[in-house]
């Protein structure tokens, strides 16, 4: 896509949608995502919803298993939708890296 096209798609945007898209920008350039931590030590330093152990690449897996937000939800009760939201965020924006820790955490 190019910028023009996306300029035009921007532009057909609600206001709401606006600053979702500004919020979603904003985030990937600095890498600082709301809700998600990396520390070093913890869970091979991979992404995981902040304050637990729990990786954002074990929830898109359990996802692609076919489980609602709902049943996720279910089998972490320690967890909110708000997390599942930063969850789906950061794994739409670091794609690649997601996809290769779920290659690496089934070859374990």
């Amino acid at each position: 896509m190019t910028l023009d096209e996306l300029r035009t798609h921007l532009l057909a945007l609600t206001p709401e949608e606006k600053a979702e898209a500004v919020q979603f920008l904003v985030q990937s350039l600095g890498d600082v995502w709301p809700g998600i931590e990396k520390t070093p030590g913890v869970v091979g330093g991979d992404a995981c919803i902040t304050g637990t152990r729990i990786p954002v690449w074990d929830l898109v897996q359990y996802r692609r298993m076919g489980a609602s937000d709902a049943k996720i939800l279910e089998a972490y009760p320690q967890l909110t939708a708000t997390n599942l939201t930063h969850a789906w965020q950061y794994a739409e924006a670091h794609a690649t890296e997601i996809e290769l820790a779920i290659q690496h955490n089934e070859a374990a």
